[in-house]
């Protein structure tokens, strides 16, 4: 059980709720708070003070006083309203962590709800009712306002979930375990949409993802170095440390690591002087992502404890601030931040793949083909390569510095941070498939070379992969390939590969 405060949850714990079903509980002492705030909430209704989003419309409604009869209608049209959401859903695991994230923030004891949201917000995540959120329509301030209003609807019975594998109406599933609706009142629909919980709960399961494309991709790396003849001076330590840069030193020691007793990697001016960029600058390349990846990391962990709504509550109602902790502006240039990072590994990849293919670059088949000429052998997965790469080319584009005024321009300036996390996640499917096709290149180009040489982590990932891609005997329809071993990628438990191979002797 995971105990959830508003203010020290991680990205493990994100994990092991996401990809484990850990449950997940509210401490007493934030409950505690968060009553407290709620009683300020209720005090300000009962005396008709006007505060914003409590007692007043919102955006440019925000100078409509709303009389207190009304406050649970003001709520319910607001996210009904609200909800306009379009596209595709967000993947089942992002919209439980859009729950999760969503319920953590509010437990930070500024938003003036009732201790029953959270509760219903838990019980959703530990029921794995999951609601259905659809992926466009957020500008990224104001918060993700479409994308979290389609959240309250399930709160309120309305909406849809997903619900043991099945897509279906939120009632149905709330009926069939026990729990009942609520209706929202005063500031609880508006502290349920204003934050940043879609672009934050994109970005956040994106992060993971990536983390492990970066580790994967420096073991295949390896795989091609050995199937290259690859030169590992340029991986000395002393290089590295010479330039300073930390993810730099790190990313060619554990090189170093993989391959300290392969019998096919040379040194140099064995067979050459230097390798080509794709294979001496692993180190700076690989190393420059992780750069990047290590700031996205920073900045997700921060806003995953963030108070994000609007306004905010501070001693027990005394002070009630309007401000803009909603705006994703942090988290957007996050996101293409991470676009960079892992599109990068991508293209470094697919030159690595051009030099594992092309019989101009390198003294193995052409192609890679069992039979030149008449089997074309890795030909084409080197144009999907490169189809991949260029396609990240676009997505990568900056979201963050666009900008389109909303609510009669009195929300004059957005982020569009939740499209830079919906375009990073994009990325890196991609990036994954690229990855595979190197591998697959990879495992082949090792087999001519002769698998007895190769080093124990890389022999030991060259005949797992084979269990899931065979040889190349003959053309076959590779695309089947592809999409195998990237799915592969994406379930492969890398840290639990390499403790198992360490143990070898």
């Amino acid at each position: 059980m995971i105990t959830l405060t508003g203010n020290d949850l991680s990205l493990e714990q994100i994990k092991e709720v996401l990809y484990a079903n850990k449950k997940v509980t509210a401490s007493t002492k934030s409950m505690e708070d968060v009553q407290k705030s709620r009683e300020a909430v209720e005090k300000i209704v009962s005396e008709s003070r006007v505060v914003y989003g409590i007692t007043t419309g919102f955006g440019k409604f925000s100078d409509v006083l709303i009389d207190k009869a009304y406050v649970q209608d003001l709520q319910l049209n607001l996210i009904r309203s609200h909800a306009c959401g379009v596209g595709e859903p967000f993947p089942h695991i992002v919209s439980k962590a859009m729950v999760l994230l969503r319920a953590n923030a509010l437990l930070k004891g500024y938003s003036g709800i009732r201790p029953v949201i959270i509760e219903k917000l838990l019980a959703l995540v530990n029921l794995d009712i999951i609601p259905v959120i659809p992926q466009q329509g957020s500008l990224g301030a104001s918060g993700d306002l479409a994308p979290l209003s389609h959240l309250a609807l399930v709160l309120i019975g309305e909406g849809e979930v997903f619900y043991k594998g099945k897509r279906m109406n939120s009632l149905a599933a709330l009926q069939q375990e026990g729990v009942l609706p609520v209706t929202l009142e005063a500031k609880e629909g508006l502290a349920l949409i204003n934050g940043t919980q879609a672009m934050t709960a994109m970005g956040v399961v994106g992060y993971l993802e990536a983390e492990k494309l970066g580790f994967e991709s420096e073991l295949i790396a390896a795989m091609t170095m050995e199937a290259l003849n690859g030169i590992m001076d340029a991986f000395a330590e002393e290089v590295q440390i010479a330039r300073g840069y930390k993810q730099q030193i790190e990313t060619a020691a554990r090189i170093r690591h993989y391959l300290s007793d392969s019998l096919l990697t040379t040194k140099q001016g064995e067979l050459r002087i230097q390798d080509a960029y794709s294979l001496r600058c692993i180190p700076q390349v690989h190393g420059a992502s992780w750069q990047a990846l290590d700031y996205v990391k920073e900045k997700l962990e921060i806003e995953m404890n963030a108070a994000t709504d609007n306004p905010l509550i501070f001693n027990e109602g005394e002070k009630v601030i309007s401000g803009g902790n909603f705006h994703g502006q942090p988290i957007a240039f996050a996101m293409d931040f991470m676009k960079l990072a892992v599109a990068e590994l991508a293209n470094i990849s697919e030159r690595r793949i051009e030099r594992l293919v092309n019989p101009q670059l390198n003294d193995l088949p052409p192609f890679l083909s069992p039979k030149p000429g008449l089997q074309s052998g890795a030909m084409i997965m080197q144009y999907t390569a490169a189809s991949l790469v260029s396609e990240n080319k676009t997505l990568a584009h900056p979201a963050s510095v666009d900008s389109i005024p909303s609510s009669a321009n009195q929300e004059d300036h957005v982020s569009m941070g939740t499209i830079a996390a919906r375009h990073a996640y994009q990325i890196i499917q991609n990036v994954r498939k690229v990855l595979a096709i190197e591998l697959i290149c990879a495992m082949q180009a090792v087999e001519i070379r002769g698998t007895n040489k190769m080093a124990k982590y890389t022999k030991a990932l060259y005949e797992e992969g084979r269990k899931q891609v065979p040889s190349i005997e003959r053309d076959r329809v590779f695309s089947k390939d592809i999409e195998k071993a990237a799915d592969w990628l994406s379930m492969f438990e890398f840290h639990q590969f390499i403790k198992k191979n360490a143990k070898k002797a």
